[in-house]
């Protein structure tokens, strides 16, 4: 069995693309599995890594702000369905399966051009413009929220969730706070007692929610907080813990680093999680049953973190904060929710009803079932 499989640009796309690789080749060994990725974009570093074949497209996104720059961008596109073609021939897929992104679009469409069952995989509330363009080639669209069939044909849609990874289960708390005191730099040691916040805000970090915490760091004395800058913010948040003279503060225990290698232990340790709202940390926080507080990003394309986020709070499965307004309610929203212990069941039990676990797996199975059919 050939299988196909396209998108990137984001780690929210590559992550559930590598995730269906491993399914596909844990459900069938010999499968032979062939990665199409932009060149230049993270999947052609990532992809091998994981230790798959990867070829990359000249594809690019539209420029909307300099129009001009479009002639380059339809030539590279049209060089790229060229491409798409000859590697489809040469590959001969039994599926094609497009997870979003540039690349996808154009091999997906070459795949259904030439016959190939195409398989898209929908990681957010709001479907991407690649794979509503592509909806009419799919035979089956693998989707992460209800309610799709305002993008998607009804008959092709399965809910199987976002695939996230499955080490995150493993962690426990004891082992959580003694690998986070060892990595703390401040006199004032995570208690495993105090109730936890983690915030995280993506590898580069989220301005908004680290303004927000490092304006409000006094009232969180009584909290353990794992702090996850983001590399971009690490200085600006670690000179605000500094100006705190934070020994003045004896009962705020903080580990402020700009990256979280050990995310199963950060998850372990957290009684609250606050988050962006991309479709991977939804999905994982699901999975782990963890009341959150999400501030989407507004710097996303159609909106669609805030669709994310909203699919929860209409479940009574989360907590939303608008990005305009985390700098005078992220603090006050995070106190009064992790002292109210009524609450915070509430959102553990309603955001754990919304996971769907093995996710990988299920959409292994409906390619497995596409290629025998």
């Amino acid at each position: 069995m050939n299988i196909l499989i396209s998108g990137g640009g984001t780690g929210g796309h590559i992550f559930p693309a590598v995730s269906i690789a491993n399914a596909l080749k844990q459900l069938d060994p010999d499968c032979r599995i062939l990665f199409v990725g932009a060149l230049g974009r993270m999947e052609m570093e990532r992809v091998p890594q994981a230790g798959y074949e990867i070829i990359g497209l000249p594809v690019q996104g539209f420029d909307r702000h300099h129009l001009l720059k479009n002639i380059r961008v339809l030539w590279n596109l049209m060089r790229s369905m060229r491409m798409a073609r000859r590697i489809i021939r040469d590959f001969r897929p039994d599926v094609a399966v497009g997870v979003g992104g540039y690349a996808s679009g154009a091999a997906m469409k070459q795949a259904a051009k030439m016959g190939v069952p195409v398989l898209l995989q929908e990681q957010n509330g709001f479907a991407g413009v690649t794979n509503k363009l592509l909806k009419d080639d799919a035979a089956l669209i693998c989707v992460a929220y209800e309610g799709m069939e305002r993008f998607f044909p009804k008959d092709k849609i399965i809910l199987t969730g976002n695939p996230v990874r499955q080490n995150l289960l493993n962690g426990t708390r004891e082992e959580a706070f003694a690998y986070f005191n060892s990595l703390n730099s401040t006199p004032n040691n995570l208690q495993i007692e105090n109730p936890t916040v983690l915030i995280i805000g993506g590898s580069l970090g989220a301005r908004t929610i680290n303004e927000a915490i490092g304006a409000g760091l006094p009232q969180l004395a009584g909290l353990n907080v794992i702090w996850q800058t983001g590399k971009n913010y690490y200085d600006d948040c670690r000179a605000a813990l500094n100006n705190l003279q934070i020994s003045q503060f004896p009962n705020l225990q903080i580990v402020c680093t700009p990256f979280l290698s050990r995310m199963e232990l950060a998850y372990a340790a957290a009684d609250i999680v606050i988050s962006r709202a991309g479709a991977s940390s939804i999905s994982e926080l699901c999975l782990l049953g963890k009341p959150a507080i999400l501030v989407p990003s507004p710097n996303v394309a159609e909106d669609h973190q805030t669709h994310n986020a909203m699919a929860l709070v209409r479940k009574d499965a989360a907590i939303m904060v608008k990005d305009v307004d985390a700098q005078t309610q992220l603090i006050p929203t995070l106190l009064q929710t992790v002292h109210d212990q009524k609450r915070m069941a509430s959102l553990h039990e309603n955001i754990l009803r919304m996971a769907q676990p093995d996710s990988a797996l299920r959409i292994a199975k409906e390619v497995i079932r596409l290629a025998k059919k």
